[in-house]
């Protein structure tokens, strides 16, 4: 299965004013980089760096890359310079190619250079690699681009994109000071003159200069997680250039804001019941013979973990890897032994936790673009609310999830408004999704389905986990979007995919 949000998910546990305001309206949204881009760069492929980043690893000695100058701000597009790097697995193929596919593996923060080859090594049909030479980049503050930085230590660096589980209106008073202290360090760093411009929308902007300097009139995309709402933003500022458009594991219509930060908690309560289904049938794990009781197990265990934690593993620690790992089915059984070695006080499984260590870039560029992307609240309080109503609704994760973070601090200059996803544009949207995501709930794809309009159509898949194309099991949900990609053909009004039996 896919790992963009995964990233994000590991470092739960462990762990932007006027200027372009038509960026609301397809009609005009374009209009200063469409004259900036029409002035194509020549793009020199050449080997890819040792060790290309990835969410996955998948080695390609075919793959090549190259690097884009690009504007720090469109508003400026004759001034300073920033640096994109992009990725290419070309098609072997002449006759049956008919443009490129750009891919974004999601994140925000998570490097994509590496991604057309892991999405070869994990499935992608040769239908499709004939088709397009696929396209990967590392979006802008984000690993070989040109990066930002929130000089984290790796004490902050541990704790997380997400606060820790707030029981109490006090917890999230206290998390407060952790809060301010990342975003003062964002806003004071090396790289503070790019905050304004590390955006979303921005990178939407990125990638029609990639489809210029590569010389093509438009552009196909394949998208997952956070890159469902990339590239919602760029087929709503670039109508005209965006060919096929593809969105898996869809974030809602405002992107990874504080709503989509809270629906995590919604999203493990949809995908607990597939993990206590598997725990109840493998009565050896020890941890329930019904789904009942296994999902007493899980708050057995939090409370215990938080009062004493076990080889490093507190109740924070434990709630956010048991989130992380239920992206996958596949890793069912290491959460279920992670359980045990925790009930029992047993080694744990390898990588758990997972090391931080490198994860500073990866926990700047995600702040840049999730606290520049939209505001979020700015009051102690509100958060306090939030935790006291998500705690009941959802406890497994609630009090994390809804809790304070930097983007309650983050500083006020905007560079423009969120841009607007609407119905405005040709019908050349294709989504896909699981309908018990934990990472990017169905409830928030349903509502970017509505806001689309006309312009889509959705493909629902009945099974677990993030990430439905080409990772996911079902035939039904991926012969669409191979259709799609390869002859245009997309169904013609929604679908919902039946179960398919596992292998």
């Amino acid at each position: 299965m896919r790992r963009s949000l995964p990233l994000a998910a590991t470092a739960v546990a462990a762990t932007a004013i006027t200027g372009v305001s038509a960026v609301a309206t397809p009609g005009r949204a374009a209009a200063t980089p469409d004259k900036a881009a029409a002035r194509p760069d020549t793009v020199e492929w050449g080997p890819c760096p040792e060790k290309t980043a990835s969410p996955l690893k998948a080695d390609s000695p075919r793959l090549q890359c190259s690097t884009l100058e690009v504007p720090l701000d469109y508003r400026d597009p004759d001034g300073r310079q920033i640096e994109i790097a992009i990725s290419r697995l070309a098609s072997k193929n002449p006759s049956k190619r008919r443009g490129v596919l750009l891919t974004n593996p999601g994140g925000p923060g998570i490097t994509g250079l590496g991604y057309p080859a892991v999405l070869a090594a994990s499935g992608l049909p040769q239908k499709v690699l004939d088709s397009y030479d696929v396209i990967g980049l590392d979006p802008r503050g984000t690993g070989r681009s040109t990066p930002v930085t929130c000089d984290l230590t790796p004490e902050q660096r541990n704790r997380g994109n997400i606060p820790p589980y707030a029981h109490t209106a006090a917890d999230v008073a206290r998390e407060a000071g952790n809060a301010r202290t990342v975003a003062k360090q964002c806003a004071t760093s090396r790289t503070a003159w790019m905050l304004p411009h590390t955006t979303t929308a921005n990178t939407a902007r990125d990638m029609d200069r990639i489809r210029a300097a590569l010389g093509e009139p438009k552009l196909s995309y394949l998208g997952g997680s956070y890159g469902s709402y990339l590239g919602a933003v760029y087929t709503t500022l670039f109508p005209g250039r965006s060919d096929r458009i593809v969105l898996d594991s869809n974030l809602s219509p405002g992107g990874y804001d504080v709503t989509a930060m809270r629906s995590l908690a919604r999203g493990l309560e949809d995908r607990f019941p597939d993990f206590a289904a598997f725990a109840a049938a493998h009565p050896e794990y020890g941890l329930g013979t019904t789904p009942q009781q296994v999902t007493a197990k899980f708050f057995e265990l939090a409370r215990r973990l938080e009062a004493k934690p076990v080889r490093g593993i507190d109740g924070t620690l434990f709630r956010g890897i048991t989130f992380d790992r239920l992206y996958s089915d596949a890793s069912m059984p290491l959460v279920a032994e992670m359980w045990q070695a925790l009930d029992k006080d047993r080694p744990l499984p390898p990588n758990t936790p997972p090391s931080m260590e490198s994860m500073e870039n990866f926990m700047a560029a995600r702040f840049s673009v999730i606290c520049g992307d939209s505001r979020w609240p700015g009051t102690v309080r509100e958060y306090q609310r939030n935790v006291a109503v998500d705690r009941l609704r959802y406890p497994m994760l609630g009090g994390s999830t809804a809790g304070i973070g930097p983007c309650a601090f983050w500083p006020d200059k905007r560079v423009e408004p969120p841009v607007r996803i609407g119905d405005r544009g040709p019908s050349n949207v294709l989504m896909v999704q699981n309908e018990r995501d934990p990472g990017t709930p169905l409830a928030g794809a349903r509502e970017l389905r509505r806001a689309f309009g006309k312009r889509a159509t959705m493909v629902t898949a009945d099974q677990g986990g993030h990430g439905v194309y080409p990772f996911g099991r079902n035939t039904c949900a991926n012969d669409a979007v191979t259709a799609f990609l390869t002859a245009g053909q997309r169904p013609s009004r929604d679908l919902a995919c039946a179960a398919e039996p596992s292998e």
